[in-house]
């Protein structure tokens, strides 16, 4: 049995909270590793924590500014002199479908990093990420670690809600963020992938605090029971109304954009029911996707919504923001969305996906130079097509 295979076979055996010295136990054994460390990125995208230090001992690093910052957002990985210069530090992105957990960062001795060594160690990366999304439902362990602060209780309602911050698939790849990330409110974005067509959502609540998140909670679950059984997006939209409806009878209610992509086709189905934004990136064009307005959910009793139909091209990038994004105002009284989106938008053109809605998040935050009052969501989705298909 070879290295990598008894690795396998130790991480899938070991215990949900235990993933980190079980591969620290293994990669000593198997390639003299001098040390071995998890850093996980934190719920608001700014800093890799390490996992398994005692809190008084945790050093957190700067995704932005630091050799393990370098190798996430590469998603490369990085290297470094350790130890007096016969050692050396490999920074591995561990990453799944898409979604960037952290680095698994591994201490070797100078002359063991030979090609085939640094192929399984960004697998044992790779296996690492996996196993540690499979933990999450045992145990709190990475979820405590990914916490620079406390969060709200509205905000851990939230994040239970929500699906990976990215996903790649070759159609298409998309990346989200929402801020402020320890104490978001009501809005919430949701994705669902099968082998034909893709439903993306944006929901935007009403209120502030538990109320705004019991509100997102009922409707995107009533979103998700509905398309579940199956259905389009319009009756989607019309049974996540009834369902707000008949709680609430008016008194409160939910801004929401559908959009179901046809993966073969690039045909875009959307429903737009409330204030959330569509824009598009085309070549060096960006523009807003005006969408046909129809009422918010559950603001008033069988409510009826009709499909607008887009077409996504090759090279084509969406992004959804909410109005915590294009409502906010400069210290001048310059709303973002006349100036600041669109060259915001297209400055990021280059990025992937999974980084473009944290940078435009980060520029939101210069150009209010304030502290947001309301919550701010950001989904890109780059639509790739099919290959040999034109759109």
């Amino acid at each position: 049995m070879n290295a990598r295979t008894e690795i396998e076979r130790a991480v899938r055996a070991a215990a949900p909270h235990a993933l980190v010295e079980t591969v620290r136990d293994a990669l000593a054994t198997a390639y003299d590793a001098r040390s071995v460390q998890l850093l996980l990125a934190d719920y608001g995208m700014n800093v890799l924590k390490p996992v398994g230090t005692a809190p008084e001992h945790e050093s957190a690093l700067s995704i932005h500014n630091s050799p393990q910052g370098r190798a996430f957002g590469s998603q490369r990985p990085h290297e470094e002199p350790a130890g007096g210069g016969d050692q050396v530090d490999h920074h591995f992105p561990v990453t799944v479908r898409g979604e960037r957990l952290g680095i698994l960062s591994v201490r070797l001795p100078a002359d063991a990093a030979t090609p085939q060594t640094m192929d399984e160690l960004a697998h044992v990366a790779d296996l690492l990420g996996h196993e540690i999304v499979v933990a999450e439902r045992d145990t709190d362990h990475y979820r405590r670690a990914r916490r620079i602060n406390r969060l709200t209780l509205a905000a851990e309602m939230q994040w239970q809600l929500l699906p990976a911050r990215a996903f790649t698939a070759a159609e298409y790849a998309i990346g989200a963020q929402l801020e402020p990330a320890y104490a978001i409110h009501g809005d919430n974005f949701d994705w669902a992938a099968d082998g034909d067509q893709l439903t993306v959502s944006v929901t935007n609540g009403l209120g502030e605090g538990i109320q705004a998140s019991l509100l997102t909670s009922l409707a995107v679950n009533a979103l998700r029971n509905a398309r579940r059984a199956g259905i389009g997006i319009a009756d989607q939209a019309a049974l996540a109304d009834q369902a707000l409806y008949e709680q609430h009878r008016g008194s409160a209610h939910v801004s929401t954009v559908l959009l179901r992509f046809d993966l073969a086709t690039g045909r875009v189905g959307a429903v737009d029911a409330g204030s959330p934004q569509l824009w598009r990136l085309r070549g060096r064009t960006v523009a807003r996707v005006e969408l046909d307005a129809q009422l918010p959910l559950g603001m008033y009793e069988e409510s009826q919504y009709v499909v607008q139909n887009l077409q996504a091209l090759p090279g084509d990038r969406l992004l959804l923001v909410s109005d915590g994004v294009y409502d906010t105002v400069s210290p001048h009284g310059e709303a973002y969305v006349e100036r600041g989106l669109a060259r915001v938008i297209l400055a990021t053109r280059l990025l992937p996906a999974a980084s473009v809605p944290g940078a435009v998040l980060r520029e939101l935050a210069d150009y209010r130079a304030a502290d947001t009052l309301d919550d701010a969501l950001v989904v890109c989705i780059d639509w790739f097509g099919r290959q040999g298909n034109d759109g």
